[in-house]
């Protein structure tokens, strides 16, 4: 069964209808092939299927739907794929430049660790350390990405002017 999320136990999908301000049976309209029923049954916990996920949050403006279910219930993602928060973008920059200036002091050392090909017992501390600051860049950069669909979804960038997105 699908994690429940929030207040007044309703889950990520009941609460991004309700955000874009839809009823279940305009949200039926817009999503094409998916029920009022099968909405409701989705927010009341029946797993939706990939394909009603992307559906949802294109329809909904909504692109954290999709990086919630990958690293939710998504049984490849939980495995793979970190749940990523929206922030302001201003945050994701600092956190960002933290990371590069980590990195940066970090870059010699990593080159020294891994020259020979063998990551040695005493070379293990500080190889994790450096594998923990290219996880938080990969966070950081995942988390740009998604403020950038947040905003092309609300209207405010230019789709054209991102590609690849």
């Amino acid at each position: 069964m699908a994690k429940r999320v929030g207040t007044d136990n309703k889950n990520i999908y009941l609460r991004c209808r309700e955000a874009a301000r839809l009823t279940r049976e305009a949200a039926a309209e817009l999503l094409g092939y998916i029920s009022a029923d099968r909405i409701y049954r989705i927010e009341k916990g029946a797993p939706p299927n990939p394909e009603e996920v992307l559906r949802m949050a294109r329809c909904y403006h909504d692109p954290t739907l999709c990086n919630y279910y990958c690293a939710n219930e998504c049984q490849i993602g939980q495995e793979y794929v970190p749940e990523v928060k929206t922030r302001e973008l201003s945050q994701i920059t600092l956190e960002m430049l933290a990371t590069l200036n980590s990195l940066n002091r970090d870059r010699d050392r990593l080159i020294e660790i891994t020259v020979d090909g063998v990551i040695s017992d005493d070379e293990i501390s500080d190889f994790l350390a450096i594998q923990d600051s290219l996880e938080k860049m990969s966070l950081a950069v995942s988390a740009l990405r998604l403020w950038v669909d947040q905003k092309i979804a609300e209207g405010k960038l230019d789709k054209s002017r991102f590609p690849g997105t």
